[in-house]
């Protein structure tokens, strides 16, 4: 949904209240994890600490969404479950203009208590301006001791409006992977 002003806090629980009955809006759960030649996918990824204990306050701000963190694009509700099936809202700030976009929590990625690899998957609506799917994952090396955060998304445009402004959005795009990335790095000194 694509809007003039930023939509106030009932126009956002509403939008996500009516996401709840929408389907995805693509067909096959898990194709951010796959090579899918009809999405365009798109990976990046950085160390962002080292041992353990910066493993698990990782997966601990991945918990918190904290990776949203980016001051033109925000998650919504702000303290939603990562729990599979949770309906969350993107709202970004684009150049003159927000947009709102459903989500569904799909998958997760190992477990949050034990093990070298936590994440999770959330799947386009079909009240979302692109189509397809996102993985938000962090891992522990035990060999170099470094945690790395990772983005891998399949998506391609959804809105007649992202169709038109394909360049743009894929700009955004960018800006959003390495923006997320800064904000987990961030996240790793803040808890």
């Amino acid at each position: 949904m694509f809007l003039i002003r930023r939509p106030n806090s009932l126009a956002i629980e509403r939008f996500i209240s009516n996401s709840a009955g929408l389907p995805l809006s693509y067909d096959r759960i898990g194709i951010a994890g796959e090579n899918p030649t009809d999405f365009k996918l798109d990976e990046a990824g950085a160390v962002i600490g080292q041992g353990k204990e910066a493993f698990q306050r990782a997966r601990s701000a991945l918990m918190k969404w904290r990776q949203f963190e980016l001051g033109w694009v925000e998650l919504c509700p702000r303290a939603a479950a990562i729990e599979k099936d949770t309906n969350v809202a993107v709202l970004v700030r684009h150049v003159g203009f927000w947009s709102l976009n459903g989500c569904r929590v799909v998958y997760h990625l190992g477990d949050r208590e034990a093990g070298p690899l936590f994440g999770l998957a959330y799947g386009t609506l079909t009240n979302h301006a692109e189509c397809g799917e996102e993985i938000f994952e962090v891992s522990f090396n035990p060999q170099t001791k470094e945690v790395i955060y990772r983005i891998r998304a399949a998506s391609k445009p959804h809105a007649l409006g992202t169709r038109i402004g394909y360049p743009l959005t894929r700009w955004f795009q960018d800006r959003f992977r390495r923006d997320s990335i800064a904000a987990m790095k961030r996240a790793m000194v803040a808890d």
